[in-house]
């Protein structure tokens, strides 16, 4: 592909992108609706923590789960948790910073303690609006909610089709795609250099993840399910203890790191090293933008995935919902920003461009050959992420079109995934949050205009 015009055409996608995610834009609704939510579900996200440990952990060993649905709630999180904890947690992290400083992570815990109740509200709703299909499966999603639940149906119709038409664009194009092959790309080949002074193509794992993610697309979602419920906490437990070693290794920057988070959450990030510094509403906008791309509350992704879990009322899996953000940014993605912010590295002009590669690159300052680590959680995460997003995808498709188009929409995505991998990463990146908002904004208007739904039916379960 032409250097000059991926250039052009990344300018022209990040200028949407700022105008999309200026701070009174997109940022601002995130955050306020989240923080309506909360206030209609009485900080559900802080009274009922302990339900939602409780109820995970309770999923996690019992498989006979009562109630109406497809998979159990555990497997309806560990999907949902496929896609969230993806790389958006090893590279989306890293492209904050590097884009908006320090500062950004401030920013992605805002989003992330008020998209807390965004998750339970759309997991709410997603169970309660699920509907039988043609094929005579469950399925669930923003729009079901927005088509049924809006009292203006024709508005609702065109909303729940724009929802899906950015929806299905970001499981093609976007962080649901070529952003994960792209990161599982790069930090293989970084892996490579660093450990077997190898230089590796990017097609070749490109190729592999291809591959793989194609076996498994071939079983829908039962075996999406299967597998995710598998190999999410066995990700998640390899990527946090080689974080906690790191963390145990350098707790004295602890202190300073945190110091530069909120110094820079409400101060310009000066010019660095290859750092070319930030403003405030540059970190704004990239730790909110990179919060969602994260946990995705909001986005409307998840309720796919929690409104066909057996269950026997919608808060139950409500609350699981909440588990899903917490886990993603407050605890891992944190962690991520600790190891690249105390290793200084996110000043060094080499990796100005990166996303992975810099994760990979500042865990190796302290553990040797970190980057096979990361290389492997990216694989992890990536692949996760990548079958759970064609689900996604694939449902949005079929809402649209009919179930006729899912057999084509697979052939489509996997071969996506190939051309991701080779991409470049701020314009894999630019596209992926361009779109992640645009899908956001049908979702939201449902979310606004259903709050009174979700405040009633989390009275209705919660009666103390």
């Amino acid at each position: 592909m032409d250097v000059s015009f991926v250039d052009k055409l990344t300018q022209i996608i990040n200028d949407l992108y700022g105008l999309l995610y200026q701070p009174f834009g997109l940022p601002i609704i995130l955050v306020a609706i989240g923080g309506w939510l909360s206030i209609r579900t009485g900080l559900i996200q802080v009274r009922r923590f302990g339900t939602a440990l409780k109820f995970v952990s309770k999923g996690a060993f019992k498989k006979d789960i009562e109630g109406e649905g497809t998979i159990t709630p555990f497997q309806a999180l560990s999907t949902a948790l496929a896609s969230t904890v993806g790389n958006g947690n090893i590279g989306g992290v890293a492209t904050a910073i590097l884009v908006g400083g320090p500062g950004a992570i401030f920013w992605m815990w805002v989003c992330a303690s008020v998209g807390m109740a965004t998750k339970y509200a759309e997991a709410v709703l997603g169970v309660h609006f699920r509907v039988r299909t043609e094929r005579g499966e469950l399925a669930s999603g923003p729009m079901y909610y927005i088509s049924k639940g809006l009292p203006w149906k024709r508005v609702g119709k065109v909303l729940a089709y724009m929802f899906c038409f950015f929806g299905a664009a970001t499981a093609l194009f976007g962080t649901g795609n070529m952003a994960q092959s792209n990161t599982i790309a790069r930090t293989f080949v970084e892996a490579a250099k660093t450990v077997l002074s190898a230089d590796v193509p990017l097609w070749v794992p490109g190729v592999l993840i291809t591959i793989m993610v194609g076996l498994v697309l071939l079983g829908g979602i039962r075996r999406i399910a299967s597998v995710a419920e598998t190999l999410v906490p066995t990700m998640l437990v390899l990527y946090l203890f080689a974080g906690i070693v790191y963390v145990l290794l350098n707790y004295e920057a602890l202190p300073g790191v945190l110091a530069l988070i909120f110094k820079h959450a409400f101060s310009p990030s000066a010019a660095i090293g290859g750092f070319i510094g930030a403003s405030v509403s540059t970190a704004i906008a990239a730790g909110i933008s990179r919060g969602v791309l994260s946990n995705e509350a909001g986005m409307g992704s998840a309720p796919i995935a929690h409104g066909i879990a057996k269950v026997n009322h919608p808060a139950e899996q409500g609350v699981v919902g909440i588990f899903e953000v917490f886990v993603d940014t407050i605890v891992v993605c944190s962690m991520t920003a600790f190891i690249i912010l105390s290793s200084g590295m996110w000043t060094d002009p080499t990796y100005q461009a990166a996303s992975g590669d810099l994760t990979a690159a500042a865990l190796s300052t302290s553990i040797p050959y970190a980057s096979l680590i990361v290389a492997l959680c990216s694989f992890l995460f990536g692949f996760s992420t990548l079958i759970g997003w064609c689900y996604y995808g694939e449902k949005c498709v079929e809402y649209m079109f009919g179930a006729k188009t899912i057999i084509p929409y697979r052939i489509l995505f996997t071969a996506l995934i190939m051309l991701g991998s080779m991409v470049s990463v701020p314009l894999v990146w630019a596209l992926g949050t361009l779109l992640n908002g645009l899908m956001a904004i049908p979702n939201l208007i449902g979310l606004l205009f259903l709050s009174g739904v979700v405040a009633k039916l989390t009275r209705e379960y919660f009666t103390d």
